[in-house]
C-alpha cells in the first residue's frame, strides 16, 4: 500500500511536470506556429495514420493549423488559469475560514452566510453568469473561477480551525502572551497545510475543466488564443470527417486531470493519519 501511495504521488507529479515544461517551453517544443495557417494541408490526418503530409503528427485542422502545436500552446492557458485561480481562491479562502474559525460569533456568521450565498449556485453556472457579465479573458474567467472556488477552501479550514484552538499547544502560546495573530500565522496556518494541499491539487483539476468548459462555450479566453476547449469547440463540426480534431485535445485534457487527480490522491493517502497510523 505504501508503494502504491509512492507511485500515485510520482505518476500524477511527473504528468503534472510535463505539463510545466510544455506551457514554459512552449515556443522551443511546437514544431509551428499555432496560428499559422496553410489551407492547402487543411484537414490533413496524423501522419502515423496516413496522412499525406508527413511533417504533421497529429494532423491539421479546418484552416490547416498544427494540432500538435495548438495543444502545446494551449497548456500555457490550463496551466495559468489553473494554478493562479488555485492560488487566489486558497488564499482567499484560507484567511476567511481562519479567521472565522479562530473569532468564532459574529466573525463567523458572517463568513458563513456569505459562503451559503456562494453553495446555493451551481459551481459552473455561476462561473458562466460572471463570465458573461465580465466578457472574454484570461484575467476575467481567473477571477470567475476564483469567485466560483474560495469556499471549499473556507470550509475546510475553518473546520481545521475549530478543532486546532482548543488544542493545548494554542492554549500554552496564548498564556505565554501570543497575539491572535502570530497564533494563526506560527501555530494553525502549518497545521492546516496538508488539507489545504489536497483541497488544492483537486481543485486545480477541476479549474482546468472549468476552463475548457468556458472556452467550449465561447465564454473563456479570445478566439485567437489556443486552448482546448476552444479546439473541441471547433472541431465538433467535423467529427465524422476529422475526428482527429476533438480527440487529441480530449485526451489532453482527459491526462491533465488524471494527472493531479492522481497526484492530489495520492497526497491524500500520505496525509492521512489513519493510515499512517496502520
Amino acid at each position: 500500500m505504501r508503494r502504491f501511495r509512492y507511485f500515485k504521488v510520482f505518476a500524477g507529479g511527473m504528468i503534472l511536470v510535463g505539463l510545466i515544461v510544455c506551457g514554459v517551453a512552449a515556443p522551443m517544443i511546437a514544431p509551428y506556429d499555432p496560428q499559422e495557417q496553410r489551407l492547402e494541408a487543411r484537414l490533413q490526418p496524423p501522419a502515423w495514420a496516413g496522412g499525406a503530409a508527413a511533417r504533421y503528427w497529429l494532423g491539421t485542422d479546418n484552416l490547416g493549423r498544427d494540432i500538435l502545436s495548438r495543444i502545446i500552446y494551449g497548456s500555457r492557458i490550463s496551466l495559468l488559469v489553473g494554478a493562479t485561480t488555485v492560488i487566489l481562491a486558497g488564499l482567499l479562502g484560507c484567511i476567511l475560514g481562519g479567521v472565522a474559525g479562530y473569532f468564532g460569533k459574529g466573525v463567523d456568521e458572517l463568513v458563513s452566510k456569505v459562503t451559503e450565498i456562494f453553495l446555493a449556485f451551481p459551481f459552473l453556472l455561476l462561473a458562466i453568469a460572471l463570465m458573461a457579465f465580465l466578457g472574454q479573458g484570461v484575467v476575467n474567467i481567473i477571477l470567475a473561477l476564483m469567485m466560483s472556488r474560495w469556499v471549499q477552501y473556507c470550509r475546510v479550514v475553518r473546520g481545521e480551525v475549530l478543532s486546532l484552538k482548543e488544542r493545548d499547544f494554542i492554549t500554552a502560546a496564548r498564556a505565554l502572551g501570543a497575539k491572535d495573530f502570530y497564533i494563526l500565522l506560527r501555530h494553525i496556518a502549518p497545521n492546516t497545510l496538508p488539507s489545504v494541499t489536497v483541497v488544492a491539487t483537486f481543485a486545480m483539476a477541476i479549474v482546468i475543466i472549468s476552463e475548457a468548459s468556458l472556452s467550449f462555450l465561447g465564454l473563456g479566453v479570445p478566439a485567437y488564443i489556443p486552448t482546448w476547449g476552444s479546439m473541441l469547440s471547433e472541431g465538433r463540426s467535423y467529427m465524422t470527417r476529422a475526428p482527429w480534431l476533438t480527440i487529441f485535445p480530449g485526451l489532453a485534457i482527459f491526462i491533465t486531470v488524471f494527472g493531479i487527480n492522481l497526484l492530489g490522491d495520492g497526497l491524500r493517502d500520505l496525509f492521512d493519519p489513519k493510515l499512517q497510523r496502520q
